[in-house]
């Protein structure tokens, strides 16, 4: 049982390292290599990540890729895509699964998985540290540090 507990820790905190060193880098939201998009504006983001538009501006629907909530690197990008603490974001996202008018976007627990993911998915879009981004995927926002 110690055992077990002991593993769940050292675990826990080399996830959190990792995750901690990557919420360093600056982020960009990346989308399929061959998705027709070539740049999004902040404002189109907000709207797709907070539910009030699912298409991309070309009219395609957009698969939208978030981390699982208490990732840190979904704590950077919505408060720094929005400019509200996390606290307003979750409570906003509460009351949008209440009233049934929009659905939280797909949940992964790692950067790798929304990359393999978003390569893998003609109209998903994500976002990952700019150093962990591969040919597979192209970059359509960059935020500045």
């Amino acid at each position: 049982m110690r055992l077990q507990v002991f593993c769940c820790i050292i675990i826990k905190l080399l996830l959190f390292t990792t995750c901690a060193a990557n919420a360093t880098d600056p982020l960009v939201v990346i989308v399929h290599r061959d998705n027709p998009n070539q740049q999004l504006s902040q404002h189109q983001l907000v709207d797709l990540y907070m539910g009030k538009y699912t298409a991309f501006p070309d009219g395609t629907l957009a698969k939208v890729l978030d981390y699982e909530q208490g990732h840190p690197l979904r704590t950077l990008f919505l408060t720094t895509l929005t400019g509200r603490p996390i606290s307003q974001i979750n409570a906003y996202w509460s009351q949008v699964k209440f009233s049934g008018k929009a659905s939280f976007p797909q949940a992964y627990q790692s950067i790798d998985a929304i990359l393999e993911e978003v390569a893998s998915t003609p109209d998903a879009i994500g976002y990952v540290p700019a150093t962990a981004v591969t040919e597979d995927v192209k970059v359509v926002y960059r935020f500045v540090q």
